[in-house]
């Protein structure tokens, strides 16, 4: 992993012996470790070989579901880097980088600022 991850989990382990209550590091550190696996999850299934016996529409169905797969993989890797940089932030200034914006809207939305 690296070592921003490794000292944010000792921090984790931390907080947790020291009260236990709820905690956006905390939080964001379990959502990246459940990321990894739905991302590592989503590697495997691309990496299935597409059935010969499949042809015509059946088998494009396939393929689509494929490049869905790599598309919803590639954009979770977008957001776990935002986490990534959240949990810097946190870790280096104890509160969320007020420059870092989520536009998920339309082409408006991206460019309002």
């Amino acid at each position: 992993m690296g070592l921003l991850f490794t000292g944010c989990v000792l921090m984790m382990s931390y907080m947790s012996k020291s009260g236990g209550s709820f905690s956006t590091l905390d939080a964001a550190t379990k959502l990246l470790s459940s990321m990894e696996h739905a991302i590592n999850n989503m590697i495997e299934e691309i990496k299935k070989p597409v059935s010969p016996d499949l042809v015509g529409s059946a088998r494009k169905a396939e393929l689509s579901s494929i490049k869905q797969t790599v598309v919803d993989a590639r954009e979770l890797l977008q957001e776990r880097q935002k986490i990534e940089e959240m949990i810097a932030s946190l870790s280096e200034k104890g509160e969320i980088s007020s420059n870092v914006s989520d536009f998920s809207g339309g082409f408006a939305e991206q460019f309002a600022k």
